[in-house]
């Protein structure tokens, strides 16, 4: 995802939350949650809203990287972002010599 299509989606999230959240009144680097009013069960809300909209688990230790629109977009970036982690199946697996299965006639 593109840094505005993830900005597009936390404020998905966010009016979710609070509709009356005029989006284009949101400052990206002001902290929305003083500037919406927003409580803690509003922002454990849009918390949840991450999480079923873009597959996105915020631990809470990560709360604060939040803050704002702008580092909340810049924190989704780096969890979207495609894992360097090693294919799922690696070619040696693929190959098991302990398959006992074999084609001998």
């Amino acid at each position: 995802m593109t840094p505005d299509q993830i900005r597009e989606a936390f404020v998905r999230a966010l009016t979710s939350v609070a509709p009356e959240i005029d989006p284009l009144s949101l400052r990206p680097d002001v902290p929305y949650r003083q500037e919406c009013e927003l409580d803690s069960m509003d922002f454990l809300n849009v918390v949840i809203a991450l999480r079923r909209d873009l597959g996105v688990e915020v631990p809470e230790a990560d709360y604060a990287r939040l803050a704002t629109v702008n580092q909340a977009v810049e924190y989704l970036a780096g969890r979207l972002a495609p894992s360097a982690a090693p294919p799922s199946t690696p070619a040696s697996a693929a190959s098991d010599p302990a398959d006992t299965k074999s084609s001998r006639p």
